[in-house]
Parts: structure tokens; sequence; C-alpha cells
């Protein structure tokens, strides 16, 4: 975290996403581990070369180990040239690779280049005789729902009715979500979101909300006037079915009735799943510095590969932390990660490691596009909150964070571009800064899309750094923190015209649940009420 001195104002506290898997061992396998990765088909990004730099630690890559001395080359008596200088320790790492030093003859090189030219012919080859049939499908899915894991398509009407088209059933999946500031329960049906009236709503299928949206836990359901809610979410009104509501187990959308045109009682559903957002342990009257008071950030974590911080992270759940893509792309073993939480300090001696069951990142990341930036990592326990671990709250589809809010970013990073990590969790208050300055030339021209956004300062002094990847961009809405952004990339750290880049939250919301969702379907847990 490069900061100069801040101090806290005194506040109250489609189809599916593809994504790749990796799935940690069941815990009686004690001799042997068992690491299970899904493939999925993605679609291409375009791939360009970034000049950014990921806000990685200074913790050398896994991959990049010696070569063992029974397996180095022989000497010979050809001419060598000088081999690359390797990054120093303190170089944030901006992809990882397995290479080895003393194959970087210039020898090696050219071979190494010839191979990566053969393989882009065959690949570019590929793609042409491809090309005819990706399009055919392609086209025939205008207007329809394409089932990921094949090239069957469906009308859109098909998708959450109940029904399971796809191989998988995804279709009846992400059927559900919560939307506005108010966090207004709305189904997809009929091939169209609609807001749920509150007229014979059963709180018993707020439980069953919560589980399609992927928690565990349930807190509250409660009406609210049509004319309080935001006006895009004011029209496609569905009501429940009362024949069918009884049953605790039923899916949400499967339980309403044809659309209408008003809600006869002029109120509408809005649940809550999750008491998230609040810090009870943290007394505003701290503040001074940069160095985080315990509490202050009690979602904030801190993700140790093979007993090293490496990154940071956002409790959203009791058993979900969400951190960046890159974070784990290339080495995504949960068992060589663990989780820790509820920290202010670095190192962790004698601090309890959380074990990671799985990984899951978004399968369109790509490192060099640097978009789909979000990854998920699942406990193998879940956490219990105590006011120094608390959740921090996802927002909701359509929730707008205006530009200039002032949020707040923290971190075990580095305290300048290529420093040593912090000891302490810094924090630093930035505002939000919008697409079209932050696409400026002399800024991020070309690099930002809509998954991103920015924050910090254009004359420089505060941002995040290496280290800090994946770590929360915190913002207080009303009393309640959202998690707004996970921490991506940046060229440098604190420089001019070069702001810290995020991954948008709200972009990745069907992902973030439909993962979550499906986990709670394969591994149903007993959910909890929080009332």
């Amino acid at each position: 975290m490069a900061d100069q001195e801040n101090t806290e104002e005194l506040a109250a506290p489609s189809a599916e996403e593809s994504t790749a898997t990796v799935t940690a061992p069941e815990a009686e396998q004690t001799d042997t581990w068992r690491i299970e990765v899904v493939s999925v088909t993605d679609e291409d990004l375009p791939t360009v070369d970034t000049p950014t730099t990921l806000n990685v630690s200074s913790l050398d890559s896994p991959n990049d180990t010696p070569l063992p001395e029974t397996a180095k080359p022989e000497p010979t008596t050809e001419p060598k040239a000088p081999a690359p200088a390797p990054p120093s320790p303190a170089m944030p790492i901006t992809k990882v690779q397995p290479f080895m030093n003393e194959e970087k003859t210039w020898c090696g090189r050219l071979v190494a280049r010839r191979m990566e030219l053969l393989i882009g012919a065959l690949v570019l080859m590929v793609v042409i005789l491809m090309l005819g049939i990706g399009l055919g499908v392609g086209l025939s899915c205008v207007g329809k729902f394409r089932c990921g894991t094949s090239s069957r398509c469906i009308s859109g009407s098909a998708q959450c009715d109940g029904v399971m088209d796809c191989e998988n059933g995804e279709d009846e999946l992400s059927c559900v979500r919560l939307s506005g500031k108010s966090s207004v329960l709305q189904v997809l049906s009929g091939g169209v979101w609609r807001t749920v009236c509150a007229e014979d709503w059963n709180p018993a299928l707020g439980l069953s909300a919560c589980k399609q949206l992927g928690y565990s836990r349930y807190v509250e359901s409660r009406s609210l006037p049509l004319a309080a809610i935001e006006q895009d979410f004011q029209h496609n009104l569905v009501s429940i079915n009362l024949s069918q509501s009884g049953q605790q187990a039923i899916k949400i959308h499967n339980a309403t009735s044809l659309s209408k045109t008003q809600c006869s009682s002029g109120t509408v559903t809005t649940i809550k799943c999750l008491e998230c957002g609040s810090r009870p342990q943290f007394s505003s009257r701290i503040v001074g510095g940069n160095v985080s008071a315990p509490g202050q950030f009690p979602w904030q974590v801190s993700l140790h590969f093979q007993s090293e911080h490496l990154c940071g992270g956002s409790v959203v759940a009791d058993s979900w932390i969400l951190t960046a893509a890159h974070c784990v792309y290339g080495f995504a073993f949960p068992s060589l990660w663990a989780v820790h939480v509820g920290l202010t300090e670095q190192p962790v001696n004698g601090a309890q490691a959380l074990a990671v069951q799985k990984i899951i990142y978004h399968g369109r990341y790509r490192p060099k596009a640097l978009d789909y930036d979000i990854a998920l990592m699942k406990l193998a326990e879940p956490l219990t909150f105590n006011g120094l671990v608390e959740p921090i709250c996802l927002p909701n589809f359509g929730e707008d964070f205006e530009d200039g809010t002032m949020c707040w970013i923290s971190g075990w990073g580095a305290t300048s571009d290529g420093g040593d990590a912090s000891d302490s969790l810094l924090s630093a208050r930035v505002p939000l800064i919008s697409s079209k300055a932050c696409s400026t030339p002399g800024v991020y021209q070309g690099y930002i899309s809509p998954g991103m956004i920015c924050a910090g300062y254009l004359e420089g002094g505060t941002d995040s750094c290496q280290g800090d990847s994946g770590g929360p961009l915190a913002c207080e809405d009303s009393g309640v923190w959202k998690l707004v952004g996970a921490t991506s990339w940046g060229q440098g750290c604190a420089d001019r015209n070069k702001p810290g880049v995020y991954t948008r939250v709200t972009q990745s919301l069907k992902w973030i649940h439909q993962q979550m969702e499906k986990e709670e379907e394969l591994n149903p847990s007993e959910v909890s009420t929080d009332n």
C-alpha cells in the first residue's frame, strides 16, 4: 500500500459464465492428494500487451525453482550468450511462468521461439477450421440461451422454467437476484427479470431465495412501497403462487405466477441473506495514520501460498473469499494455500491457518488482457463471525457508486513500487474515478473495460501496490460497507496519472452467485436464520 498519511473520517459504523475450478482432496484422504481440474469452454478475448503491473506480493514464483543438480545440462565448450539476470526478490510478478535460467541461452531462446511460432500456426489453423462451425452455432443462438457445455441453444423463455434443458442444468441457475440499493427480490421468468410483489409472500421462500444466491444463511424479508425503489425495477412485476409456496425446498422462481402490471398491495419484496458490512469491534475514535486497527476492516484476509503472504482477499460469506484471478492463475492448488483472517500484523507465527477446499477463477480471465480478474476460494470449514472477522456485503445488481465517492483500500502490500511488503495492515482513503477520466490519453487509454473501475488520485501519492492484489476496494453506503472492487492492476504504485485499477464487482455478480449456488446445490448445508 503506497500511501500518504490518511485519516478516516468519523462515520457510523445469458449462458452460464465459464469458470476454471480446482478442488482440494477430501478430508479422509491422508496419503495422497487429488487435484481436480475442471476444463471449460471459454470465449476468446482480445489479447493485448498491457503495460501494467500486477499488484501481487514480491514472493518469488513457485514455478521458478532451480533445476536440480542431477538434471542440469553438462557444460559445453560452445560460447553462450549471457543469460538475462533473474528478477530481484522485490520485483513485482507480472506473470507466473516456469522457466530455468540455465536454459535461457541464445539457442534455447531460438528453439523456444520456433516452437511458439509452430504452435501459433497450428492454433490458427484450428481456429480457421472451427470458424465456420462456430459461426453457424453462434448465429443460431442469437436471441436464445446457449448451453455453455454444449452447442445447444434453447429459447430464452425456457430458461428458469423448472425444466433442465441443458445437460448440466445451467439453464436453471442464476434465476434469482437482488437489485438496487434496497435489495429488491427479482426472478427470471419468461426470459424477463421481474420484481416480486409482497402480497402472498411466504417468509419460508426467503430461505429458498438465499440458497439460490449461494448463501447458507437467511436473515429476513420485508415489504417496501413500489414507489420507493428505483424506477428500473418498478415494471415487469410478478406475484407468488400460494399453491406452491408452502414447500421450503422449492426454487423461488418456480413459485411465481403469471406476470402482472401492478402489485395489488402496492409493495414489493426485499430480502436479506447475510448480516454484513458492519464493524462491531471498531471504534471510529481510533483514527490517525494509515496503520489499520483491529476490526477496522474485518473482511480483509491474507492469502498465503506455501506459508508466505501473496495476496489479499475479502470475506463475502462464511465459506467464501473473493480475490483476484491473477493471484491464483497458474498455481491454483488448494492444498498449497491457507487463509488467515482477523489479522493486522504479519508474519502470522502461531496463527490459525484456514484450509482451502476449492479455488475457482473466472474462465474468461486472460493474463495479458487482465479482464475478468476475479476468483473465489471456498473454505474447507465455515468461518465464525466475531467482530474481528466479519463479511463485507456484495453490491446488488444495478447498484451504482458515484464518481468521486470516497472509499477505502487495505492490504499488506509494499509501501513503494518494488519495495518490501508491509508487516502491518495498511489502509488508504481513495476516490472513485470515472471510466472516462481513467481512459484518457496519458492515463490508461484503451485498457479500461466495463469490468474495471479506477480509484485513487491522478496526481499520485496514494495507491495499492504489490502484495495488495485481490484485496478490497470498500465503500460505505448508509452505514453499510460494500465490496465495490478487488485490487487488480496498475502501472507502478502511486504514480502520477496511474491510479489503481480494480475488478468491478457489480459486473461479476452473476458469476459470483452462480458459483456459490452450484456449490450449495452440490454440497447443501443446513440453512440457518440469523434472526
